[in-house]
C-alpha cells in the first residue's frame, strides 16, 4: 500500500488565504498494487499529473500551504466523490444513475488510465475499494478541509487552487476554435465555484507571465471544485490545468528541456496568486 495519504508543507508564517493542492501527483506505486496490473511502469503513470507538485511546491515560500497526494491517481482518485464507485470494476456495487465519469472507468477507484487502458486483470472486492477510500481519500480531504477552514477563520475568506495537468491533445478542439492555443485552462464551474474577482486575479497572474489562458473549456472543474467552491460564503475553488507538453515529455513521463525555465516562470505566478490572498489585500468576495 502507498505509505502516506498526503504530504503537507506549511509556510513558516501562514500569511495567505490561498491553499495550493495537487491531488493527482502522487507517485507511490507500491508492489502490492502493481502486481495486479499488466500495464508497464509508463502506462500506469499516464493519468498521473506528473511533476505538478514540483511546479507548485514553492507556495509555502509565499505564505500559503501546499498539500499533495501520496497515493497515485491510478490507485485512488481524490478528485472524485467517495460514492463514485464503478460496478464494472468493483464487486458488490449496484448500478445507479448514469455518471459519465464512472461509466468511462474514471470513478474514485479508476478502472482505466489514459486512452482507456484497463488497469486490472479482473474485478476488485468491495472491501478493497472501501479500504482505499478510508486510508487515503478521507484523510486527504479531512486535511484539505482543515486548511480551507483555517484560512477562512483567519482571513474571513479562503481560496483553493487545485493544480492539475492535461495532455497536449486535450486542447486540439479548443485550438481549432481559437487563434491562440491555450496553455492554461482555469475551471471555476462557469462561475459556480469562485467569484469573478478571484478568477480574474488568478487569470491575470498567468497572463502577466505571458501564458495563454482559457476558461472552463475543455475542463471546468470536477469533484473538488464542486465540493469546496462556495463563493457566497467566501470560499472559492479554482482548478488549474497546464498543458503537459510545455514542461515534460509525455511519452516517457520525464521533464523536458524547458522544465526548469517553466518552473521558474510559474514561481512568479504562484507568488502573485498567493499575494492576492494576503491579509492586506482588498476583500475578494466584495462583489
Amino acid at each position: 500500500m502507498p505509505k502516506l495519504a498526503y504530504h503537507l508543507v506549511e509556510p513558516e508564517a501562514n500569511t495567505s488565504r490561498v491553499v495550493f493542492a495537487s491531488p493527482h501527483s502522487g507517485r507511490d506505486y507500491c508492489w502490492s498494487f502493481l502486481r495486479h496490473t499488466d500495464l508497464d511502469e509508463l502506462a500506469i503513470r499516464s493519468s498521473e499529473d506528473a511533476f505538478v507538485d514540483r511546479l507548485f511546491d514553492c507556495a509555502p515560500q509565499f505564505g500559503a500551504p501546499f498539500i499533495k497526494a501520496g497515493a497515485p491517481r491510478a490507485f485512488i482518485d481524490l478528485n472524485r466523490s467517495a460514492e463514485e464507485l464503478d460496478p464494472a470494476l468493483i464487486d458488490g456495487v449496484r448500478r445507479q444513475t448514469h455518471n459519465p465519469r464512472v461509466a468511462s472507468g474514471l470513478g474514485v477507484v479508476p478502472r482505466v488510465v489514459a486512452n482507456g487502458r484497463a488497469i486490472y486483470r479482473g474485478k476488485l472486492p468491495l472491501h478493497e475499494a472501501e479500504r482505499r477510500i478510508a486510508q487515503y481519500w478521507h484523510p486527504y480531504h479531512a486535511e484539505l478541509r482543515r486548511l480551507i477552514t483555517r484560512a477562512h477563520t483567519k482571513f474571513g475568506e479562503a481560496i483553493l487552487v487545485d493544480c492539475h495537468s492535461m495532455p497536449h491533445e486535450a486542447l486540439d478542439g479548443v485550438a481549432k476554435a481559437s487563434s491562440r492555443r491555450p496553455q492554461i485552462v482555469l475551471g471555476d464551474r462557469f462561475g459556480a465555484s469562485a467569484s469573478q474577482t478571484v478568477i480574474d486575479q488568478i487569470e491575470a497572474a498567468f497572463t502577466d507571465a505571458g501564458l495563454v489562458v482559457a476558461r472552463n473549456t475543455p475542463f471546468a472543474g470536477a469533484y473538488i471544485t464542486q465540493a469546496y467552491g462556495r463563493p457566497s460564503r467566501g470560499q472559492h475553488a479554482v482548478q488549474i490545468e497546464i498543458d503537459r507538453s510545455i514542461y515534460m515529455d509525455e511519452r516517457d513521463v520525464r521533464p523536458n528541456a524547458n522544465f526548469h525555465n517553466f518552473r521558474k516562470l510559474l514561481r512568479s505566478v504562484v507568488a502573485e496568486i498567493a499575494a492576492t490572498g494576503q491579509a492586506d489585500q482588498m476583500p475578494l468576495a466584495a462583489e
